[in-house]
């Protein structure tokens, strides 16, 4: 089945192919975006200077002819980024991104292998102090990354990940995040719209799509936060494509769970009740019958205006979609969108540590630099439709209803004292998937692979140790 991956175009001569194959009957090529602008590259500077100037349009003039005290009085900052001049994302790559195109978007990725020299071992301070002398069992990884968040956050984890595995790692940017080009999905007339970039079934695609560039049968996929709801969505929809689950610190909300001595109490009462009812002898008279017949009938009307009402809110919750997405849709939604990120973008980043104190300049740096993409906050209303109006989820039994189903070998990462996503759901949806396992990680936040690097390296390694590195009876034990 193809999936829709295409040609990607080079804006300077393209330097020597990282992969290519055939997806269908389409050619996939990927290459290695050109050093970024200001590396000395006489064409990329002149590069950026058409863009910026092609970004600006007609107004560039303009505001040239102005006075200071107007240039000052006009710039706009969200969250410390200047916004009066956008660029295109492909601008702001670094020297080890790619882009490819899949179904009209223009995806950055970045694979990092184990004897790579790339700018993921310039800021992981993990590679010098961790050793890997375990057995490599070769297989790739696709890193999904959270709301907010890029292939930045996974900067740290790639290049020991990639020494764990033997293999090939992999993170991309989902649209609406990092440098994945932003596109006007609600702007497309209703005839030619396509699948809907911002949807969970678009990432989901894209996901399958990467395991077939890295021209391999399965991957362990590891997903963070809303990036973990990409990953179990993926295994369900090629569960034979996918080794095993990683979800650190899901945003999955987990099912109600009854503890196993809750559960045994209460089958112990039923089977009681069900003997004392079948050792007593009681002559059933005309009232009783009466009695359970109008009981019935009141059942099957009961059950009637369930039916009606369930009807009523159907159509209430679909004209109140509408509604929002009308409003979503305006210059409100965008500048609603604006505000959010400008007052609470930066708190949230340090919400996510358990010591905030410890966040680097060069992390909210890279937090930050994806508000410097031409659109993004459009991207973002559009994302946030995407989220409340899934139709496809909508006809899908609830998630909650199906993490029984996962049969792969799965691990769930979270910290002790994670503020967004807390702990005890994760020990519940640990119990909602069998044969899972559950690692708590201790002083740490929201994100176990940027704050504590060392100990989520350690976690994951064990548990691919003993899942890949066992014989074949050991994982019949593990499975069953």
């Amino acid at each position: 089945m193809s999936l829709g991956f295409h040609r990607f175009f080079c804006l300077a001569p393209p330097p020597p192919q990282h992969n290519s194959r055939f997806a269908g009957s389409e050619l996939v090529v990927f290459h290695k975006y050109p050093a970024k602008p200001g590396f000395g590259s006489p064409r990329t500077k002149l590069e950026l200077h058409l863009r910026a100037a092609s970004i600006t349009g007609s107004d560039a003039g303009y505001s040239e002819q102005l006075p200071d005290s107007e240039k000052k009085r006009t710039t706009q900052k969200i969250a410390g980024i200047d916004q009066d001049e956008l660029l295109d994302p492909m601008v702001l790559a670094d020297r080890d991104s790619f882009f490819c195109e899949f179904k009209g978007v223009h995806i950055h990725h970045k694979i990092c292998e184990e004897n790579d020299q790339t700018e993921h071992s310039l800021h992981s301070h993990a590679d010098s102090q961790l050793t890997y002398q375990t057995k490599k069992i070769g297989m790739p990884i696709i890193l999904l990354h959270g709301f907010g968040a890029s292939v930045f956050s996974w900067e740290r984890a790639m290049k020991p990940l990639a020494q764990v595995t033997g293999g090939k790692v992999l993170a991309f940017d989902r649209p609406a995040f990092g440098l994945t080009s932003r596109v006007n999905y609600s702007g497309a007339s209703d005839d030619s719209k396509p699948l809907n970039p911002y949807s969970l079934a678009f990432s989901v695609l894209a996901t399958l799509s990467f395991i077939d560039i890295l021209a391999a049968e399965k991957a362990i996929l590891i997903g963070h936060s809303a990036g973990s709801l990409v990953a179990v969505d993926t295994y369900f929809e090629a569960p034979e494509r996918v080794a095993a689950l990683i979800l650190v610190a899901p945003a999955i909300l987990a099912p109600y769970v009854l503890p196993k001595g809750v559960k045994g109490n209460q089958m112990r009462r039923e089977n009681q009740n069900q003997d004392n009812r079948s050792s007593s002898n009681i002559i059933e008279n005309s009232f009783i019958r009466i009695g359970r017949t109008l009981s019935k009938f009141f059942v099957y009307i009961a059950q009637g205006i369930m039916q009606m009402l369930k009807g009523m809110v159907d159509m209430i919750s679909s004209v109140y979609k509408k509604a929002l997405k009308a409003v979503l849709c305006s210059a409100f939604g965008v500048m609603l969108v604006r505000i959010i990120i400008d007052k609470f973008g930066i708190a949230a980043i340090r919400n996510s540590w358990y010591d905030a104190t410890q966040i680097s300049s060069h992390t909210l740096c890279g937090y930050t630099k994806p508000l410097r993409v031409k659109d993004w906050d459009r991207a973002l209303v559009e994302y946030t439709i995407a989220m409340l109006t899934d139709v496809e989820s909508e006809s899908k039994p609830p998630l909650t209803k199906r993490l029984h189903e996962i049969s792969c070998p799965v691990l769930i990462v979270t910290g002790d004292t994670d503020r967004l996503v807390p702990y005890w759901n994760s020990e519940r949806l640990s119990e909602a998937i069998p044969g899972s396992c559950l690692e708590v990680i201790k002083n740490c936040g929201h994100l176990p692979h940027e704050e504590r690097v060392e100990e989520f390296i350690a976690v994951v390694q064990n548990f691919l140790q003993r899942v890949f590195g066992a014989s074949k009876e050991q994982l019949l034990q593990i499975s069953a």
